[in-house]
């Protein structure tokens, strides 16, 4: 069960605000993580941006507890890079906010975070790393490409089953201004109502 705060915040989500051309987008992940479902197969999916900093963490943590709070099992949900950096703070922060427990495993140039969406599911373990990183599945996962400078600079990623551009608007942009954590947390919530939609539409059989 996911944490009542985050539940919450996942149940105020209005996927309505969607836009039709933006539904065709997703759609693809709809059908891949369909697909897995009617197969009883594992659904592995990794989210990748340039320096897996912000939008592939926040994309990870909503998918893995979206897909709990709409019962989908056998989900694992990954992130990466083109190149590694570090997780920024303000991502971390902001996905506190919203409900997921954050508890700094380590410090350091790439520092090491514990994200836990429910008292009794494991915790994601976000740190910036990349797309080759022996953290995360080699082979049949589907590579959500979050930023179009990820999607255009990995023309190719080794072990893709299906590759899916789901591109979102780095709030990076705003970084060191007043507008930081309005621009973080509505690029969060952007990122979850979206994946909302893609894990309403799975029927389970």
């Amino acid at each position: 069960m996911l944490f009542s705060k985050l539940s919450e915040k996942i149940d105020g989500l209005d996927t309505s605000s969607i836009s039709e051309d933006r539904k065709a987008t997703l759609q693809p992940l709809i059908e891949f993580i369909q697909a897995k479902v009617d197969a009883k197969a594992t659904i592995n999916l990794n989210f990748i941006c340039t320096h897996n900093s912000r939008r592939s963490h926040l994309s990870q943590a909503w998918a893995q507890a979206i897909g709990t709070y709409f019962g989908i099992n056998g989900l694992f949900c990954y992130s990466a890079g083109t190149e590694a950096t570090a997780l920024f703070p303000i991502a971390a922060q902001t996905l506190e906010t919203s409900g997921f427990k954050v508890e700094t495993l380590s410090t350091g140039n790439n520092p090491i975070y514990s994200i836990k969406y429910a008292e009794n599911s494991p915790a994601i373990i976000g740190f910036s790393k990349t797309v080759n990183s022996e953290f995360n599945p080699a082979s049949g996962f589907a590579a959500i490409m979050t930023c179009s400078s990820a999607d255009q600079g990995c023309p190719f990623i080794a072990g893709a089953e299906k590759r899916i551009p789901i591109t979102f608007e780095d709030p990076k942009a705003f970084d060191n201004t007043p507008m930081q954590l309005e621009k973080y947390d509505e690029r969060s919530t952007q990122i979850a109502t979206e994946l909302k939609y893609v894990f309403s539409q799975i029927k389970k059989s």
